[in-house]
């Protein structure tokens, strides 16, 4: 299972090249691709996002969301922030969503490597 962050799915989307967009390709291609609820909130949050690419992402297959998920996140968060480092809430919720379904997470940006160091997020960067 590959779990797109939104900033490898946006450039997916846009035709860019890098490994997470290789990856992001591939996934699709091979059916292992999942979406987690918060990616799929970030990318529906454009206002130009046109209605075609709307449904297309919709029609993604999703992670559901578990039971005691929230209370997780909040303790990851503390966790983190404990040492000192970021934890922005939409990377949180990602992380966890991926965490509970030992998901690897790709993601383009630098954000998550502070989860795989210390929450053992299984990322693909």
């Amino acid at each position: 299972m590959l779990v797109p962050d939104t900033s490898s799915f946006i450039a997916y989307l846009e035709g860019e090249s890098g490994p997470d967009v290789d990856a992001v390709e591939g996934a699709l291609r091979d059916e292992v691709l999942l979406m987690a609820p918060p990616v799929v909130a970030e990318l529906l949050s454009e206002p130009t996002l046109s209605e075609e690419a709307r449904s297309w992402i919709l029609a993604l297959p999703m992670l559901p969301i578990r039971e005691g998920f929230w209370e997780r996140v909040g303790l990851l968060r503390a966790r983190i922030i404990s040492r000192g480092c970021k934890a922005r809430l939409a990377d949180s919720l990602i992380v966890q969503v991926c965490l509970d379904h030992e998901a690897q997470l790709v993601a383009r940006d630098q954000d998550f490597t502070v989860f795989e160091k210390y929450a053992s997020l299984n990322l693909l960067s």
